[in-house]
């Protein structure tokens, strides 16, 4: 059976494009289209789609409100369109964080070479989070900090309390709750760096995580998310606001610093050289993933050795496993999100599957295992 799919968009003709792209695999089906985020409502309810795409920007409802309502009436996977712009980046963060599961620019030239790419890629993201069963996102609790606005510097936010936000696989009615953290031991093992590699649900999965880190943290922290350029900066800065550490989005000539997150940017790679020294450039234009995990790993490997302790989180394909398998064989630690919590168990099955992961650990436990391995007070 056919995955159904309702299209919501105030654009005639992008609703029209994104139904010929739905419709033309035989696995999916465009069930009804709707015009605005009120609209979506009530379509949702009277056709109950496997998977919805919504645009963020919309007269009468915008696509933001439109997911937040969603979620409380008929939990459903959601993916967003959005502008490359920082505004349009802003609003795509509050979509995730609202539920939705993933996003797409909204002009697919942005993100594809040419229209058989483009219709691969948005047949495959829809089949992807169509897997994922969603349920309502609790509320978040009165006292709780607002966030800064993502105009604000990183380097001049103060640090508010960390706000909680519930990734989309959390969400998944399949999915039990998380069990109680196990009591784990340290592995003895020293290390220089945290690395994290992530795709689709990174964004949440890494506010999750890096909001559990005291301020004192004793270890620099890498990210890698798959991401427009345009987004990381919005995307460090939002994590900056929220998070005890510091995040900022990297740039060539910094150092990594105990207690701070350097978010590669979108559309570039990040290597990491000796002492810390971060080289951002423009890669090979011939690789899939700008950024890409297995090109900082490799880094890493290179210049940490076994001083490294790496995470693959949720995300399509397999970039980071050869990058971890380097870093595994000079005797780095790699652990991997487990598929339960995962949005899409790619990345982390990826490594899993290659015998490179020593650990599958759900979302909810990350933050905490870490602290242990490094024996944080």
């Amino acid at each position: 059976m056919a995955i159904k799919v309702l299209v919501v968009d105030d654009s005639n003709f992008f609703r029209r494009r994104v139904s010929e792209i739905i419709n033309a695999s035989p696995y999916l089906e465009v069930i009804a289209t709707a015009n605005n985020g009120k609209e979506s409502i009530d379509m949702v309810l009277k056709h109950k789609p496997d998977v919805i795409t919504m645009d963020v920007e919309m007269p009468v409802m915008d696509g933001i409100t439109a997911v937040q309502k969603i979620m409380d009436v008929a939990p459903t996977p959601i993916l967003m369109f959005s502008s490359l712009t920082h505004q349009g980046a802003s609003a795509t963060l509050d979509a995730l964080e609202a539920g939705a599961c993933d996003f797409l620019p909204k002009k697919f030239e942005d993100i594809a070479r040419d229209k058989e790419e483009a219709t691969t890629l948005l047949q495959q993201r829809i089949q992807q989070i169509a897997k994922r069963r969603v349920m309502r996102v609790p509320e978040k609790k009165a006292g709780l900090a607002t966030k800064t606005p993502l105009t604000t510097p990183a380097s001049s936010i103060a640090k508010p309390a960390a706000t909680r936000l519930t990734p989309a696989n959390e969400r998944n009615e399949l999915t039990p709750k998380p069990a109680a953290l196990k009591r784990h031991k340290a592995s003895g093992k020293n290390y220089n760096v945290l690395a994290i590699g992530t795709s689709t649900g990174g964004p949440v999965a890494l506010q999750k995580i890096l909001t559990a880190l005291p301020a004192h943290f004793k270890l620099p922290i890498v990210l890698v998310q798959h991401m427009p350029g345009t987004f990381t900066k919005a995307f460090a800065d939002r994590l900056n606001s929220n998070c005890k550490i510091s995040v900022k989005e990297a740039a060539t000539g910094d150092t990594l610093k105990p207690g701070c997150a350097y978010l590669a940017p979108g559309g570039k790679q990040m290597l990491i050289g000796p002492n810390g020294q971060v080289k951002i450039h423009e890669g090979n234009e011939a690789l899939n993933y700008k950024p890409s995990v297995d090109i900082t790993f490799a880094s890493l490997a290179k210049s940490y050795g076994n001083k490294v302790l790496a995470v693959i989180l949720t995300g399509m394909g397999a970039d980071g496993r050869d990058g971890a398998r380097l870093l595994k064989d000079k005797g780095a630690e790699i652990w991997a999100q487990d598929e339960a919590s995962c949005v899409v168990y790619g990345m982390p099955q990826a490594v899993a599957k290659a015998g490179i992961a020593t650990e599958s650990i759900a979302l909810d436990q990350v933050a905490q295992r870490i602290l242990v391995e490094l024996k944080h007070e």
